[in-house]
């Protein structure tokens, strides 16, 4: 993050950023991180951090960070600070109807039993309870599964129609076409009333894992963190 001011010479309109091993330090988010997101505020632009993160988990940080939102669950919800005369709350928009999201969810808990059964060593992302619209396994934050394992929890979500993708931390899995890079278009169009796909040169992402490879690809001016050297093999 202290190298953005340098990166951002050009003529940007805003900066999506992965938090979890991008923003965060050993899980925590750091001082100069939190200043160096109210720089970029500061100058003008836009600051968007998306995340595989749950709408639970991202509530608070919505609510204190310098950010215009924080997307959650890869692209299936914005969290917005209200700017309403009550000054308080969270704004939440969804990308699915409240019909769909309680169909899925449904369906999102069986598949999670069928991880945990057949996988052995798996468990559940201690942020599960609130999670709204995917599911996680835990791979690297409390508990650490082998790469066949992390294989294996992929393959099972995806023979149940899931979308699945690998965070430094987590393996996500949801039902619906959404993901980081939809998610991006979405809340540029729903909030800033822009084009993404017309002005994506005038976009940064920065990131640092698998979840984060449309991102890269998407994006002409991308940033990985030193830690995206683990992820290599699966870019």
């Amino acid at each position: 993050m202290l190298a953005l001011p340098a990166v951002l010479d050009g003529d940007f309109i805003g900066v999506f950023t992965d938090i979890d091993d991008t923003l965060t330090t050993e899980g925590a988010v750091t001082g100069d991180a939190l200043q160096a997101l109210a720089q970029l505020k500061a100058a003008g632009l836009h600051v968007v951090p998306i995340t595989g993160r749950p709408v639970g988990w991202s509530e608070p940080f919505a609510a204190q960070w310098p950010v215009d939102a924080i997307v959650a669950e890869n692209g299936a919800v914005a969290l917005q600070r209200n700017v309403g005369s009550d000054g308080g709350g969270i704004h939440k928009l969804y990308q699915q109807g409240a019909a769909t999201r309680r169909a899925n969810y449904a369906r999102m808990q069986q598949v999670a039993a069928r991880v945990l059964r057949e996988v052995p060593g798996t468990a559940l992302a201690q942020d599960s309870p609130g999670r709204e619209t995917d599911i996680a396994i835990d791979h690297s934050e409390f508990t650490h599964l082998s790469q066949p394992a992390i294989d294996a929890a992929l393959r099972i979500m995806r023979e149940e129609g899931m979308t699945a993708t690998v965070s430094s931390i987590h393996i996500n899995g949801w039902f619906g076409s959404h993901n980081k890079l939809e998610g991006a278009r979405w809340i540029v169009r729903t909030l800033f009333g822009r084009d993404l796909d017309a002005e994506k040169a005038r976009w940064v992402f920065i990131g640092d894992s698998t979840n984060d490879e449309l991102m890269f690809g998407y994006f002409p001016t991308s940033v990985g963190v030193a830690n995206i050297r683990r992820f290599e093999a699966q870019l």
